[in-house]
């Protein structure tokens, strides 16, 4: 990281210098005072700073941080209004931090972290590698450790939950999660690795190399580009409290051999292979960025040595072809799986069967690999052992009897160089002897007269396939694995220090298991050549008696000849008062019975897609482990495979069988005594494999072509009888089949070619069970090779930012034969790189091409060259080189939305796309007038967004957007309604005028002085339907009669209606039965009248809708007598037109047009005329034109017809438009890209 540093000029003392520093830490400055730090150390700083606290008043607050430094600095505390050295109210203490080594003797600290975030599965696990065996401690201590740990995360999370641990996922990062449902949401989050603050992005798009990512209460913590330093301890922190912790451990694993890309036809099976470096269980596969796991479709397995790793992808599809991959650890390889078609003529509209092949798998011979890299890992860890024993007797010789202690959880030591796994001579438990100078650690006394020592070690013993005993050791328990401290405390003890110091066992005996009548041996190693002396139970032993006592140098040996019962017991081998002892133990190897291994000899035949079958009988035994093998992998039960183990028998059957499924059947058993194998066969009769190829071209001429083929490796159980022949032309998609060949011949002469044509033929193996699937060849091409002259140079057409048009003539020779295409090739410029931009086997058949591989601004030059039979030919001359950028082009808008409606209260967005070149400036506007500061106006290429935080309803009006750059100036205006549900109406009243009509009147809503588009609707309920429904609709006015019937009951509800929706309604009173009629007018004096002339309640609007849309206009007249209305279109009485529809009811005139067209446009005027006079209202119409897209390289014509009830007239035709027209001065034509783009209008 960038630190910026400044001299201060003021120095701190004499000799030294002030340099200010930032720190890592924000808000951490550093003052050095030195010039150069010295190799080695380190200035004080911060990887925790103090953070603020709010606590209630009495509670006791505590401030944390972490300080680094080489020197160790010296921490004091201060705080900026009052004294701290009061040692009753402020208290300093010094704390180990999360990354401080552990003592001699102490566990380390990073244990009881795992352990506070591991499950309960996972307790054992961690306290056998950490050396822990008093579980009952561990776990009393652990329960108090979680009590204050829950207390101190109460202060700010409410629950955690959903622990994953870190692993290494199919992306090739690593991970964990934890779900924090946190009490304040701005509490920070601090993450560390072995102790340290790590810095990390919340955006997991930003390329860095630790991300958290926060999805709802869950987080997500990422590594990207593992390397083997990040393994470590990684914990998640909400402020000063430890959340979670997770341990990543990356294995030393890499590939020895990768896996391959692989090529399968339908119905065939995949597979992909590879060989690791060192053991591993299991490995992740991957497929199409999904987990793969044991079954139906996948088969896994894993070779016994744990280094050759196998997925097979059954019944290949289609839908199967992607890359595969095999993650160990943070190594990974892969590869693609390619699936073709199966073009078979024969299987022509059926269904296709499952083939019995297996494409792909490593061409190198992996088993004899895994072998040698098995013996060169065996070599390097018994170098280690042989190096840690040898340095181990080196410090013990210069310690002079020094002794070590443990504590509580103390277990193997590993200060040599080596694990305790490593101490022994075998590899894993229950394996043989490997090497006849390793030797196990037996348990090692000194001081002590007696001759019964009890058992050795932690009972790990190695037992050798051959039923003989072998010798091995593993991991003791407790002091127990610790040979050497032993000796040195019972050496401290006697006063014996200068002898013992030089002489002590380096490696003592292990339990042996022998099969009754094998050999069997103990042996032990000390550091000097000194004797000893052999006891069993007690008793002294010689060489006598089937037992042979041998010593070489410091290598002491008791062999057992031939073990008997009798030979079971306590074994001890005593030397200057160390001594070290080992049970022998006497048993049965397993065996079978002689009769039913002959019959399990016998080979086992099915066909294809039957069940094989496999017993075998055995005596039953104790501690008997039985496994079955096909060739080099253990069969397990699952997917196809059955395995049945009973006490007296066992079983294997294998379901669907497939040709890979053959091969040499084994069963295993196995105790702690010996092993014992019997070996079968599974033959399937199936369809042979493909020939062998590659095939050999014999002759190729412009007449005859002559192949040579080798047998199929697999014969599917039967011989060979013939193979048949097909032929392919390249360009054609029907197989011609030749003739047949018998078995004995595996040539074929076609002499019926053309010269210059090129063929593809497939070659299928014949047997009595079938047609198995063809061995196909490359294009083979009759005659010798004739490419094309190079064409003439590219030609640059027009040129964009992400599109340049090429265009090309022809070569003038083309070799005789038809060309196939061409093959077209880019140069970046300063590159020598050509690029291809199309493969040579899919050719461009035209002319010309838009190359769309280009970066904006980049410069190219391209070349061409003509592809015949022959192939490709010599390329043509550059072309000139073309920039990739756009030409100058004015702002246009794209799709824009010219009204919007928002609720008052919400924020509003009103985004609009463009297109321009070069990027213009924009500028919002409302109402002419620049917009208000408060509107935040986002700007990212291509969009420009205005926000209107908490609109209110003074924020309507018309907005323009105005783009502007070197090529012009463009201006949008978006019509913006802020408004919010209407609010009722005022009370309603009835009146009667004349008999069989009611008047309904209402005060008007609120809302009617702020919103223009507010209007009004009633529904009526009357007494004979009972249901409430619409009689009127966008009323402008305060007034509407409506017609009623005698003897019933009615009530009218009124809403007010605005963009929003509904108001809640005003209901008025009943109008029925016994309410007042028009006789109650009867009283008035005669002398009024309600004759008056025609007058205009609400008048006509301005209307704007596109071409295509429908238009409603009404006004709302009054007048008595009722008067005469009549519409005009510019001047036109439009009466008597069927084209639009024309109501009068009430007083409320309305028009209606279905589908309005150019010819609509223009003055509307209502002219309503009776005897007392005139009234007139008038409105415009403006119809928005039609726009559509064009494209470059392509000519239009247009055609315009009127269009009415009676039918369509003769169109108007416009001029061309090709590739040399021109759009105003913009000129934007470019394959793809829209010049005009239809709007879209609400009405």
């Amino acid at each position: 990281m960038w630190k910026k540093s400044s001299k201060v000029t003021d120095q701190t003392a004499a000799g030294q210098v002030g340099i200010r520093k930032k720190s890592k830490v924000p808000g951490v400055m550093i003052m050095q005072f030195v010039e150069e730090i010295p190799e080695g150390k380190s200035h004080p700083d911060f990887t925790r700073k103090p953070i603020a606290l709010t606590i209630q008043e009495g509670k006791l607050a505590v401030f944390k941080a972490i300080v680094i430094g080489d020197p160790k600095p010296t921490v004091t505390w201060a705080r900026n209004n009052g004294d701290v050295s009061d040692p009753q109210k402020y208290e300093t203490n010094k704390v180990r931090p999360k990354t401080e080594q552990k003592k001699e003797g102490e566990i380390d600290p990073k244990f009881w972290e795992i352990l506070l975030s591991a499950d309960k599965k996972d307790y054992e696990r961690i306290c056998a590698e950490y050396g822990v065996t008093d579980f009952r401690w561990m776990l009393k201590k652990l329960n108090e450790m979680k009590r204050e740990r829950e207390e101190e995360q109460a202060q700010f999370v409410k629950s955690i939950s959903n622990l994953k641990h870190i692993e290494v996922k199919g992306d090739g990062t690593a991970s964990f999660e934890v779900d924090l449902d946190l009490l304040d949401l701005s509490s920070r989050i601090f993450v560390y690795k072995d102790g340290e603050m790590i810095e990390y992005s919340k955006d997991m798009d930003l390329e860095m190399k630790h991300s958290l990512k926060q999805v709802g209460k869950k987080f997500v913590f990422s590594v990207r580009d593992l390397l083997p330093d990040d393994a470590g301890l990684y914990q998640i922190d909400v402020e000063d409290v430890n959340m979670f912790s997770t341990e990543f451990k990356i294995p030393q694993v890499d590939f020895l051999v990768k896996i391959q890309e692989v090529k399968a036809i339908e119905r065939e099976d995949a597979v992909f292979e590879c060989v690791l470096s060192n053991p591993f269980s299991k490995i992740l596969w991957v497929g199409k960025n999904v987990p793969l796991e044991q079954g139906e479709k996948y088969d896994i397995t894993v070779s016994e040595d744990k280094l050759i790793h196998k997925l097979v992808v059954k019944d290949c599809m289609q839908v199967d072809k992607g890359i595969y991959a095999a993650v160990a650890g943070i190594k990974s390889c892969n590869a693609w799986l390619l699936v073709e078609a199966d073009n078979d003529p024969k299987l022509q509209g059926k269904k296709k069967t499952r083939k019995t092949t297996q494409a792909g798998g490593s061409s190198l011979d992996l088993t004899k690999i895994a072998a040698e890299q098995q013996a060169k890992l065996q070599k390097e860890r018994a170098e280690r052992i042989e190096a840690a024993k040898t340095a181990k007797a080196e410090r013990d010789t210069a310690g002079g009897g020094a002794s070590s202690t443990s504590g509580p959880g103390s277990g193997i030591s590993a200060e040599d160089g080596v694990s305790g796994a490593d101490l022994g001579s075998g590899s894993t438990p229950g394996s043989g002897s490997s090497s006849g100078d390793q030797f196990g650690a037996g348990k090692e006394t000194r001081g002590d007269t007696s001759r019964h020592t009890g058992h050795a070690g932690d009972g790990r013993t190695g037992v050798a396939t051959d039923g003989a005993a072998g010798c091995q050791s593993g991991p003791g328990d407790g002091e127990d694995a610790n040979l050497t401290s032993g000796a040195r405390l019972a050496n401290s003890a006697s006063g014996k220090g200068d002898k013992d110091s030089q002489m002590h066992l380096t490696s003592g005996l292990s339990d042996v298991y022998a099969a009754r009548g094998k050999p069997a041996e103990l042996a032990c190693k000390l550091n000097s050549n000194v004797d000893g002396v052999w006891f069993k139970d007690g008793e002294q032993l010689s060489s006598k008696g089937g037992l042979t006592i041998s010593k070489d140098k410091s290598i002491h040996k008791l062999t057992i000849q031939s073990c008997k019962d009798s030979d079971s017991g306590q074994y001890e081998f005593e030397t200057n008062d160390y001594k070290t002892s080992a049970t022998v133990t006497v048993g049965d190897a397993p065996e079978f019975d002689p009769d039913e291994l002959h019959n399990f000899s016998k080979p086992v035949v099915v066909k294809v897609g039957q069940t094989a079958s496999f017993k075998m009988m055995y005596p039953p035994q104790d501690s008997l482990e039985i496994k079955w093998f096909k060739d080099a992998y253990e069969l397990k039960d699952g997917g196809g495979v059955k395995v049945v183990k009973e006490p007296n028998h066992s079983r294997l059957q294998i379901k669907d069988c497939l040709e890979s499924d053959a091969g040499e059947i084994r069963i295993q058993l196995k105790n702690l005594f010996g092993t014992v194998e019997a070996l079968s066969r599974l033959i399937v009769l199936g369809k042979p494999s493909p020939p062998k190829g590659p095939v050999d071209v014999l002759e190729s001429t412009d007449s005859v072509i002559e192949l040579k083929w080798n047998p199929p490796s697999d014969d599917g159980g039967s011989a060979v009888t013939n193979y048949i022949i097909e032929r392919q032309q390249v360009g054609q998609s029907f197989w011609k089949r030749l003739g047949d060949v018998s078995a004995e011949r595996a040539t074929f002469r076609d002499r019926n070619v053309s010269h210059g044509k090129r063929y593809t033929y497939r070659i299928y193996a014949e047997n009595p069970e079938g047609i198995g699937d063809p061995l196909e060849t490359d294009n083979i091409m009759a005659g010798t090779l004739i490419f094309p002259d190079p064409p003439a140079p590219p030609k640059v057409v027009s040129a964009f930012k992400n599109c340049v048009n090429l265009e090309w003539t022809p070569p003038t020779k083309d070799g005789g034969t038809e060309l196939l295409g061409y093959l077209l090739e880019k140069r970046k410029k300063d590159t020598n790189q050509w690029v291809a931009l199309n493969p040579a086997n899919e050719p461009i058949k035209a002319l010309k091409y838009a190359v769309k591989e280009v970066s904006e601004g980049s410069e190219y030059e391209f070349r061409v060259s003509a592809i015949n039979a022959s192939g490709a030919g010599e390329p043509s001359r550059p072309s000139l080189m073309v920039c990739a950028k756009n030409p100058n082009l004015k702002p246009y808008f794209k799709d824009p939305e010219d009204f919007m409606v928002v609720r008052a209260g919400n924020s509003a967005r009103i985004k609009i796309n463009y297109e321009a070149s070069p990027l213009p400036e924009i500028q919002w506007l409302k109402e002419n007038e620049p917009v208000s500061p408060w509107f935040n106006i986002v700007n990212v290429e291509g969009t420009s967004t205005l926000i209107i935080p908490n609109s209110k309803r003074s924020d309507s009006g018309v907005y323009t957007i105005v783009a502007k750059n070197s090529s012009g100036k463009t201006s949008f205006d978006i019509d913006v309604r802020v408004t919010d549900e209407p609010k009722q109406p005022g009370p309603v009243a009835l009146e009667q005028m004349v008999h069989g009509k009611v008047i309904i009147t209402w005060a008007p809503s609120p809302d009617q002085e702020l919103d223009d588009r507010l209007h009004y609707m009633i529904a009526e309920h009357e007494s004979n339907t009972r249901i409430w429904r619409p009689i009127a609709d966008r009323l402008y006015c305060l007034t509407y009669t409506t017609n009623i019937h005698s003897g019933r009951e009615y009530r009218f509800r009124v809403y007010a209606k605005n963009d929003m929706g509904l108001s809640e309604p005003s209901e008025s009173p009943k109008w029925g039965i016994n309410s007042c009629k028009a006789s109650q007018f009867t009283a008035l004096p005669a002398l009024i009248t309600f004759e008056r002339p025609p007058s205009i309640l609400v008048p006509l609007k301005v209307h704007t809708p596109p071409k295509g849309y429908q238009c409603y206009m009404t006004c709302a007249i009054r007048g008595c007598p009722a008067p005469n209305v009549s519409w005009y279109l510019n001047g036109i009485c439009i009466n008597s037109d069927n084209h639009y529809y024309i109501t009068n009811v009430h007083g409320v005139c309305s028009l209606y047009i279905l589908r309005v067209g150019p010819s609509d446009g223009g003055e509307y005027k209502v002219v309503a005329i009776n005897s007392f006079g005139k009234a007139e209202c008038s409105a415009k119409l403006k119809v928005k034109a039609y726009t559509t897209s064009v494209y470059s390289g392509q000519e239009f014509h247009f055609r315009a017809y009127a269009s009415k009830d009676m039918g369509l007239s003769e169109p108007s035709q416009s001029p061309t438009w090709g590739i040399n027209s021109c759009i105003g001065e913009d000129k934007r034509l470019c394959e793809g890209v829209p010049v005009f783009q239809t709007g879209v209008t609400r009405l």
